[in-house]
């Protein structure tokens, strides 16, 4: 055998044991947001949760966040034919509706053509605009807004 095959072979040798072994390092420091419960258990069904309906626009934490949505939106239909989001948000409905308007970059497709209808990159709101439940968190969080510079 070559030089070369060996060398690859015993690189191939390592790799599959090194992939195919368990890490207990790993294993013992997750700690699942399911609980203790066994995956074939049934977790009891956590309590409904009254989404946020503040006035007003809700404050953004950092540059370039999505707006949050501060409105229901369980029942809109979004899908490959129609997205509902846009009968008060797309121009020229958000006048009559007194919605924001869908940002000029949600009109620039891929390659940066500009067009005149939203880009299909850009058709499923709820990818990014989510809205606010009043819920308490499921893990610890010490994220702190941006701070502005005076």
């Amino acid at each position: 055998m070559k030089p070369v095959h060996i060398a690859l072979g015993a690189f191939g040798l390592i790799f599959a044991v090194a992939t195919l072994s368990p890490i207990p390092a790993l294993a013992g420091d997750v700690q699942s947001l399911r609980g203790k419960t066994e995956i074939p258990e049934i977790n009891p069904t956590p309590e409904l949760t009254k989404q946020r309906a503040d006035k007003g626009r809700f404050t953004r934490n950092y540059r370039q966040q999505p707006p949050l949505v501060p409105h229901k939106i369980a029942k809109y239909e979004i899908d490959l034919k129609v997205n509902q989001c846009l009968r008060c948000h797309d121009w020229p409905y958000n006048v009559e509706e007194n919605a924001p308007k869908v940002s000029e970059t949600h009109y620039t497709d891929r390659d940066g053509t500009a067009l005149d209808h939203i880009a299909r990159t850009r058709w499923f709101c709820t990818q990014c605009h989510v809205p606010q439940e009043d819920a308490p968190a499921l893990v610890r969080n010490t994220f702190k807004p941006l701070q502005r510079k005076q």
